[in-house]
């Protein structure tokens, strides 16, 4: 998972990942109403609304709209606007699989945008089921090396269960069964450990590398596709190649 995050930190430094700042905006008060209607409007009680929050609070977002987003999500306020979480499956250019999870208040809205971008691009929409054995749901977290002792993470980490502890290019990165997702948080938390990354995710079970080229060309049809109002995570199983690592940066 590595080679995501180098892909991540290069986007940033283009500016590629605060495009624009409303959408970023409509996209986070999703994620806290979608929090808050699964498990309620109480941080101390609901730990995915506090990190969807605290994600919010980072990128600066207004404290009356996220005050607004887990109203909406508690049924506080009735706007009549009925938000759904769905994941949609397709395929990139050159076959590469493509997880698409949306929080849409009008699928079919979403299905036309998603189908329209994966045609342009070279790539398909694809049937339910059709990707999704060749992924996992995880618990996934990733955060800064610098200041950790990684020795005490991993051995938290093995403690409590998780398949993978890992530390390159200055992240940390910690994968587990979708049931230590509150374990491994509450411990972090505990060592004073704020992840950059935290929640649920689709972790290929098998990665595939690509030339230089197609590499490029999936990634900017997985850009495009983020960029959509409706889309909250795009998962793969592209493997990016060192080779192509550089190229991009």
């Amino acid at each position: 998972m590595s080679g995501h995050n180098k892909w991540s930190t290069i986007k940033r430094k283009k500016g590629a990942a605060d495009a624009k700042r409303g959408q970023m905006f409509t996209k986070l008060a999703r994620e806290i109403a979608m929090a808050a209607r699964e498990g309620g409007g109480d941080m101390d009680s609901n730990f995915r609304l506090r990190l969807a929050v605290d994600k919010a609070r980072a990128q600066n977002m207004p404290k009356d709209s996220i005050e607004r987003a887990v109203k909406r999500g508690t049924g506080e306020n009735k706007d009549g606007v009925v938000i759904e979480q769905i994941f949609y499956e397709g395929y990139a250019p050159n076959g590469i699989a493509l997880i698409i999870e949306c929080y849409t208040e009008n699928r079919n809205r979403t299905v036309a945008d998603l189908r329209h971008l994966l045609t342009k691009s070279g790539g398909s929409m694809g049937e339910a089921g059709s990707v999704a054995w060749q992924f996992t749901r995880a618990a996934y977290f990733s955060f800064p090396a610098e200041g950790v002792e990684f020795d005490k993470v991993f051995e938290m980490a093995v403690d409590i269960g998780a398949d993978d502890c890992s530390s390159e290019d200055d992240v940390i990165e910690i994968v587990g069964p979708v049931e230590t997702f509150k374990s491994l948080s509450d411990s972090l938390n505990k060592m004073g450990i704020r992840p950059e990354e935290a929640g649920l995710r689709m972790m290929p079970n098998q990665e595939t590398e690509l030339g230089i080229e197609e590499t490029q060309q999936v990634l900017r049809a997985i850009e495009a596709i983020e960029e959509l109002d409706d889309v909250q995570q795009v998962y793969s199983n592209l493997k990016i190649s060192e080779e192509a690592m550089e190229a991009l940066s």
